[in-house]
């Protein structure tokens, strides 16, 4: 079993952030992208999809049973924002359970 969360940013430079986000972590994970969708796998068994719209970023987290969600979004979060440290993002994670 895994545990996610689905969170989603508006901008427009969605397809910009998912492929920076995938190229950067290409290197230490897994990373399979187009213009519309990325994934990226890493060997912890945490993975990041991503959809991109012209008016929205869709981030999803998966984590295992074990792992640590919240962290794991932060991690996302953080570097999503330095991507885009030209737009005040505001990235919207549902509650936790």
């Amino acid at each position: 079993m895994t545990l996610s969360a689905t969170a989603t940013t508006a901008t427009q430079n969605a397809s910009k952030y998912l492929q920076q986000l995938c190229k950067h972590w290409s290197h230490k994970a897994e990373a399979n992208f187009t213009a519309d969708t990325g994934t990226v796998k890493f060997a912890s068994g945490n993975t990041l999809t991503m959809t991109a719209n012209p008016n929205q970023l869709t981030l999803q987290v998966t984590v295992p049973d074990d792992g640590d969600l919240a962290h794991f979004q932060d991690v996302v979060d953080k570097h999503l924002l330095r991507f885009a440290f030209r737009e005040d993002l505001s990235i919207v994670w549902p509650p936790s359970a």
